[in-house]
């Protein structure tokens, strides 16, 4: 059942529609992974990184908003439910524990690195596609991408 007309041609659509559902799952995995994260650090940068965190799960929800948003907006239904980005995550995740803080900079760097290859795998899908969706994906990576260089930035210099 279609409730909203998407503007786009239906090839177009799914395309789109594939982009924004997996950068929405990766983007609430970030989120959870981050949490996690922040409750469970140890170390002598506790702090730092634990307000960090805080920062990588606001811009996390904040997208994974806009994304499901855009989905709505084409007429596909975003799929947020737990099962369903447990299914579908891909991204590496947090260990169970305490986490000491250089283990959740790179677990940061490792997760957002590899969300940030995905995304640009979905920014070539839908250059043709949908620019608009596709313009949505290269602020996120831009918005990581920050984000990583902040993480990494914790570890000069480097062992």
């Amino acid at each position: 059942m279609t409730v909203v007309k998407s503007t786009l041609p239906d090839a177009a659509r799914e395309v789109a529609g594939e982009a924004l559902q997996s950068t929405l799952v990766d983007l609430l995995g970030i989120s959870l992974v981050g949490k996690q994260a922040h409750w469970n650090i140890v170390g002598p940068r506790f702090r730092s990184i634990h307000l960090q965190l805080d920062e990588v799960v606001a811009t996390a929800r904040t997208y994974s908003d806009t994304v499901a948003e855009r989905a709505a907006a084409l007429g596909l239904p975003p799929d947020g439910r737990p099962e369903t980005v447990a299914a579908a995550y891909a991204l590496p995740g947090a260990k169970e524990g305490w986490l000491r803080d250089d283990e959740v900079v790179r677990l940061m760097v490792e997760t957002l690195e590899t969300a940030i290859g995905r995304l640009r795998d979905r920014i070539d899908a839908t250059d043709k596609a949908d620019p608009v969706t596709q313009d949505l994906l290269i602020g996120i990576t831009a918005e990581l991408e920050k984000q990583r260089w902040m993480f990494e930035a914790e570890n000069w210099p480097r062992d």
